[in-house]
């Protein structure tokens, strides 16, 4: 048995593939510093697997904290999400997002190293590809320049593995996903960010629940067919089967180079007007929303082409963005403050 380090393990995506990892019975160990999830998930987690992870509150700022965590703890493999993840925030916190997002990845790496370790799973983003030239965005597409400061810690993110493994001989996987949204179907875990959402998904819900006034709709100039911005909307258990499909690409060595990525999405984009009427239709509440002028760091569209993923991971999504969204509201309905 495989022991896994899920760092982030407590968050939104981290906690849903904890779960995956679980059920396909890995044995996982958890660090989370609790910035913006509750210890609260944890018994969430054991009572959808009867087992309960190991669990550290460490903050992956720290070096010494991650040093002796691997220390006193045998890890086979790292599937790493811890991160600021806000791209509007992003650009108003760059160096707190270079700190965290940056500082982290390389204490991680560098006990990889030292300890001759091997997997590591990088929680990337289609944010890598900027505003791509073509849609629906390839892993051929050029990683330009970031639009966010986000953004630009997965560029260098991955480049700071692609590296490492180079010079270590380490084997990794980045997974480049589109927005992740939904609940797990026992509605015990989902999205529920500390304070006002910064993504779509979350701000809905909570609009249509009472808790927020109304919802923003930034931009209604984009070139697309509506005027709103367009992206990929994947439900958050289909995107944790993904990591699980990565991770055993590595076990099993069947990984085609050291350092391997691959979009995680969908494959049809959907714009902010199509998930609001979708919304609407499927929970028969309506949402109070206006349109305000657009956030910077966002682009146009991104939507992915995911035919390597399917091929090559042996993975495909499964759920539809109407059960996606009706996840997250059954979720919000039970999480109403």
């Amino acid at each position: 048995m495989k022991r896994i380090l899920v760092t982030g393990g407590l968050g939104f995506i981290g906690s849903h593939t904890v779960v995956e990892l679980q059920n396909e019975g890995f044995e996982v160990v958890i660090i989370d510093n609790l910035s913006n999830t509750s210890i609260g998930v944890l018994d969430k987690i054991t009572e959808i697997t009867g087992k309960k992870p190991t669990f550290y509150q460490i903050d992956l700022r720290k070096k010494e904290e991650v040093k002796n965590f691997f220390d006193t703890n045998k890890i086979d493999g790292i599937i790493h999400f811890a991160a600021f993840k806000a791209v509007g925030e992003s650009m108003q916190k760059p160096l707190d997002y270079y700190e965290n997002n940056i500082g982290s990845l390389v204490y991680l790496l560098e006990e990889m190293r030292d300890r001759k370790l091997d997997y590591f799973i990088f929680s990337s983003s289609c944010t890598v590809y900027g505003q791509a030239d073509e849609l629906p965005i390839t892993e051929k597409a050029p990683v330009k320049k970031a639009e966010s400061v986000y953004g630009n810690t997965k560029q260098i993110g991955e480049e700071i593995i692609k590296d490492a493994c180079k010079a270590y001989n380490l084997n990794s996987i980045a997974l480049r996903y589109f927005n992740p949204i939904g609940a797990h179907p026992s509605i015990k875990i989902g999205e529920l960010p500390i304070g006002i959402p910064q993504n779509l998904i979350p701000y809905v819900t909570q609009t249509a629940a009472g808790i927020r006034k109304e919802l923003s709709v930034f931009g209604d100039d984009y070139d697309t067919e509506d005027g709103t911005a367009v992206r990929d909307y994947i439900h958050v258990l289909d995107l944790a089967k993904a990591h699980i499909a990565a991770l055993k690409r590595l076990i099993n060595k069947t990984n085609k180079e050291n350092f391997e990525f691959f979009n995680v999405g969908t494959g049809k984009g959907s714009s902010v007007l199509d998930v609001i009427k979708t919304f609407e239709k499927i929970t028969g509440e309506p949402l109070n929303y206006k349109i305000v002028g657009r956030r910077e760091g966002d682009i146009t569209a991104a939507y992915a082409d995911t035919t390597i993923a399917n091929k090559e991971l042996n993975w495909k999504t499964e759920k539809t963005l109407e059960e996606a969204l009706e996840a997250a509201w059954k979720w919000q309905q039970q999480n109403k403050s």
